[in-house]
């Protein structure tokens, strides 16, 4: 009895952290607490503690951690309380990454989903970089963390320098493309400049392991070609209100002065718009929102 007890024991461990994690999403979609309260709970924080309980089974309950994970955020994302917090973000990330160390897709989704300014995440690139700091302590051959980091600088931070220091570091790795050499001295030169964020996204959109990774780049470097778009939208709206000394109100008015032929359309086919002279793309497009600009990335 005792050697079947041993045998049963692991999988009993396993099936009640599942059973955790599905009543905790459940208890949430049927009217639990909302993601701004401290209800949102997580039963066991510390990832030594989690190890132990394991047993053999580390990389199974990192699975589920990640499922847990990917559900917080996503839940938290789509809710419309002006007080969501992503609060259990980051510990969820912990403990999935210390059961799996070695669970990329972890490491990078959760840096974006980290860094994503509120309310499309928590606004905190900081801890995106400890959690990217993480993979690179448990694997020092991935030179794809040290590049994810200067990203992050790039991206989120606009820390144009620390980003060339993180892209400098991760060309030095004996694996590293040889292109990480020129993309370190161009963020030096031109950091801040869109076309050097578009270099950095065309890189990610050919080399990011995971498909969603180069998906996702290739609809930020379509969100670059609609701000271009829109500068010279702007240039036109500009043209009409020095020349009749108001903004334009609809797309006829820069139609009708000989500005603009047609209705412009972002590069999804969805049509721009226009409010009392500011233009925008169409909250309905998906690219909308566009990503805020720095003065100097323009």
């Amino acid at each position: 009895m005792r050697r079947a007890d041993l045998k049963v024991g692991p999988y009993i461990v396993v099936l009640l952290f599942g059973g955790v994690v599905a009543l905790q999403a459940l208890h949430e979609r049927n009217g639990g607490p909302p993601a701004s309260t401290s209800a949102n709970l997580l039963y066991l924080r510390s990832p030594e503690a989690v190890e132990r309980l394991a047993l053999s089974y580390d990389s199974l309950l990192a699975d589920v951690y990640w499922i847990r994970t990917v559900q917080h955020y996503g839940g938290t994302k789509l809710s419309t309380d002006p007080n969501k917090q992503y609060d259990l973000l980051y510990p969820l990330l912990d403990l999935t990454t210390s059961l799996d160390p070695r669970f990329n897709v972890a490491y990078y989704f959760g840096a974006v989903f980290l860094a994503e300014p509120f309310p499309g995440g928590p606004g905190r690139p900081d801890l995106a970089i400890a959690l990217l700091e993480k993979g690179l302590r448990a694997q020092p051959e991935k030179w794809e963390f040290a590049q994810a980091i200067g990203f992050v600088h790039y991206w989120w931070l606009e820390d144009y320098e620390e980003a060339a220091a993180w892209f400098t570091r991760a060309s030095a790795f004996p694996n590293a493309p040889i292109w990480m050499t020129p993309l370190a001295a161009t963020t030096l030169a031109q950091g801040g400049n869109r076309q050097s964020s578009r270099l950095l996204w065309e890189q990610f959109a050919r080399t990011a392991e995971d498909e969603w990774f180069r998906t996702e780049a290739r609809r930020r470097l379509v969100q670059l070609d609609a701000l271009d778009d829109i500068d010279r939208l702007r240039g036109a709206a500009a043209a009409f209100e020095q020349r009749y000394g108001a903004p334009p109100m609809a797309w006829s008015d820069l139609q009708g002065a000989g500005l603009l032929r047609g209705t412009p359309v972002d590069p999804t086919g969805t049509p721009y718009r226009l409010d009392a002279g500011a233009i925008t793309v169409d909250p309905g497009s998906p690219l909308h929102p566009l990503p805020t600009e720095p003065a100097r990335l323009r």
